[in-house]
């Protein structure tokens, strides 16, 4: 089977994604500053003999040779209750673009393939419902949850760009 980081993996979502990659039989690394995860979840899911847990900010850097062996990373790190992001804005971008970045830097060293889990918030406050994936948003770059919405653009188009640039980095 695969072994896989999950980035944000103590999250509601993130949470959720390792359980369900360990019942598929996935080994799964589970990396998160639990500032807004649940070290109950990591206990629950240390159940699972395929899971382990480092307890680290993916804005500061990783350490691949502590790692491992990581063949894909889903990057689902980030608080996403306004609530949350909002007590410190500044935490919340540097977890989306420096995270983020950390991330891809590791799949381009380890060859692992990368998934970038984002928002609709991307788009701000939509004029067309539903949106399609070529619209560009109706965004504030300046308001409460500026740290959030822009933060996540930033990470596509840096996920992009290390996809142009690094051709060794893929999206599943």
């Amino acid at each position: 089977m695969v072994r896989i980081l999950v980035a944000g993996g103590a999250g509601f979502i993130g949470a959720a994604l390792c359980e369900k990659l360990l019942r598929f039989g996935h080994t799964v690394l589970c990396v998160d500053s639990l500032q807004t995860g649940s070290a109950q979840t990591v206990a629950r899911l240390r159940a699972f003999s395929g899971f382990s847990f480092i307890h680290q900010d993916i804005a500061q850097q990783l350490d691949a040779g502590q790692l491992g062996l990581v063949e894909e990373i889903y990057n689902l790190a980030c608080p996403a209750s306004p609530r949350q992001y909002q007590q410190d804005p500044v935490k919340t971008i540097e977890t989306n673009v420096i995270g983020t970045r950390n991330l891809l830097e590791l799949a381009r060293l380890t060859g692992a393939r990368f998934l970038q889990a984002s928002t609709s918030e991307v788009y701000g406050s939509p004029k067309q419902k539903p949106q399609r994936e070529d619209y560009w948003g109706n965004v504030n770059t300046t308001g409460p949850r500026a740290c959030y919405d822009e933060g996540k653009r930033c990470a596509e188009a840096l996920v992009q760009a290390y996809h142009t640039q690094h051709r060794a980095v893929s999206s599943l």
